[in-house]
């Protein structure tokens, strides 16, 4: 008996979906998985973003395209095209995408497609826009009032709405990074012990990895994975935080790591050695 149709197409995405997210990282928030969670495009050409609803119920998503800047504790604030620079306006300018609202059943993955077309004469650099899944909520129709039941005033039903926001670089040319760690100290406070430092970075585009820290008989303190700092950010303040069980061997000499992930080859982008009393 032949397969039908959808369903060579529902295994064939289930596959490639698999496969993303087997190769890169993915972000999960409400019944919505993303995958890869950054997307990088040298010069021009296309990729391809998965979604999937791994939720119970069908679902439907918007996608849009923002402008979003880092500050220096790592919360982005989100531009209005009006207030964008020219770097960013022609981020904008150059990227599109497809579709850009979808409808997926329990279980489904489908792809959204990213292409970029470059003007003639764009300057080398990177170019960086944000793309936001965001769940559009069901229409949900208003419950009958109980006559017998006594007035009690206004009752508002909350309804929460979720998204995932993921960044998308197009980089040209030869762009240098560089980046180092300062200022490293040990806090300690009623919520818990903190490690505080420095990820400075310099050059013509972001810098991205994990932050390790090691005490002196290598115990790992922390493992803080997915850590960027962008171009509009010339020093992100971290705070990580150091789990009780491992904080008495803090005391001491500590090595801070800043690398690349492993899947991006793990190299050396900073180090610095601290003692803490």
């Amino acid at each position: 008996m032949p397969v039908p149709r959808f369903a060579r197409r529902l295994t064939l995405a289930l596959a490639m979906g698999a496969s993303l997210a087997a190769a890169a990282p993915a972000l999960a928030q409400g019944d919505l998985l993303v995958a890869p969670t950054r997307v990088v495009i040298n010069n021009a050409g296309s990729a391809e973003v998965v979604l999937s609803n791994i939720g119970t119920q069908p679902a439907t998503y918007r996608i849009s395209a923002e402008l979003r800047r880092m500050g220096e504790d790592g919360d982005f604030t989100e531009i209005a095209e009006a207030d964008a620079n020219p770097t960013e306006k022609a981020a904008l300018g150059m990227i599109s995408y497809a579709p850009r609202r979808i409808t997926l059943l329990p279980g489904q993955p489908q792809a959204v497609r990213i292409s970029i077309r470059p003007p003639e004469g764009l300057p080398d650099g990177e170019y960086r826009v944000h793309l936001n899944f965001r769940a559009i909520p069901p229409a949900v129709q208003a419950d009958p009032a109980d006559p017998a039941a006594p007035a009690t005033g206004v009752t508002i039903k909350l309804i929460p709405v979720y998204g995932i926001t993921i960044p998308v670089f197009v980089r040209r040319g030869r762009l240098d990074a560089s980046a180092s760690l300062a200022n490293p100290q040990l806090i300690r406070s009623a919520s818990g012990a903190f490690i505080e430092l420095d990820v400075n970075r310099s050059g013509a585009r972001s810098v991205y990895g994990e932050l390790i820290a090691k005490a002196a008989d290598g115990t790992v303190l922390f493992d803080l994975r997915g850590v960027a700092v962008y171009p509009e950010v010339g020093t992100r303040k971290l705070r990580v935080p150091v789990p009780p069980e491992v904080l008495p061997k803090a005391k001491g000499r500590v090595t801070i790591e800043y690398r690349e992930l492993p899947e991006n080859g793990g190299a050396l982008l900073a180090q610095t050695v601290a003692t803490f009393p």
